[in-house]
């Protein structure tokens, strides 16, 4: 079966959706969620996967560090959770738009019925028109918070198991920078954007470099490894800066943004 050529799926990382002291940066959720129902409104079907569920949880219960163990990670990713869907429930609302909440482990993409419901449940709701949110479950599932045998490992993982899952045409991954460069712009100030990559082999990867932002879980890399299975697929694969999300309005009609990493079939 082929693509959705209309489908889009959307990753918005803890660093964009928190300022700089750590608290949730309500100016760009709301700028998110209007882009994002503006696209859906121009004929999309947005999907949206989100991580921030442990990071807004930490701030409503005003912890003065990142938790450290695993219950009260799992603690502050239930109250997290809640407050993050609170959240988009409301930014969306002012949009007119219709949310659902959608929580995997990874037993639900590992068993095939599931994901066949999973799926199922997917296509329902995108066909009614609601914006479906995602995130691990991780107030119930230890291993997508610190394990070993973590399937998606990231949430850049996460959407790029999604996009296949959904068959959408494109995958933009939001990061907290412009796109991939050919060294690391945070160390180095002439650092070069890359417009395009067509193969991610281990050229690539010696260029990602380590982890993302003090805010965030991901680097470069797990952007790197979400690619590679997406456009394995066929899915075209964007990472770009999600302080900025109009320009999602550039990639859907076919402009540049960021780093593209094109579709394979």
């Amino acid at each position: 079966m082929g693509l959705y050529n209309n489908r889009i799926v959307v990753k918005v990382g803890t660093s964009t959706l928190t300022n700089d002291a750590g608290k949730s940066d309500l100016r760009t959720t709301d700028r998110l969620a209007c882009v994002l129902s503006d696209i859906q409104n121009m004929g999309y079907e947005v999907v949206l996967v989100s991580s921030g569920a442990i990071a807004v949880g930490r701030n409503k219960l005003n912890m003065t560090a990142k938790p450290d163990s695993m219950r009260m990670k799992q603690a502050a990713a239930a109250v997290g959770q809640c407050s993050l869907m609170y959240l988009y429930d409301k930014f969306f609302g002012d949009y007119d738009k219709t949310v659902a909440q959608i929580l995997l482990n990874a037993d639900d993409i590992e068993e095939e019925e599931k994901k066949e419901n999973l799926i199922n449940t997917f296509n329902a709701l995108l066909e009614m028109g609601v914006i479906p949110i995602v995130n691990e479950n991780d107030s119930v599932s230890y291993k997508e918070i610190e394990s070993e045998d973590r399937l998606f490992g990231d949430n850049d993982m996460l959407s790029a198991v999604v996009a296949v899952l959904c068959r959408a045409k494109h995958l933009v991954i939001f990061s907290d920078i412009d796109g991939f460069y050919d060294h690391d712009p945070r160390l180095y100030p002439n650092a070069q954007l890359i417009d395009q990559i067509d193969t991610i082999d281990d050229s690539v990867y010696a260029l990602a470099g380590g982890a993302g932002s003090r805010r965030g879980t991901g680097g470069m890399r797990t952007k790197l490894q979400a690619a590679s299975l997406a456009t394995s697929q066929g899915t075209n694969t964007i990472v770009t800066n999600g302080k900025h999300p109009e320009v999602l309005y550039d990639i859907v009609k076919g402009g540049r943004a960021g780093t593209l990493f094109p579709g394979k079939i």
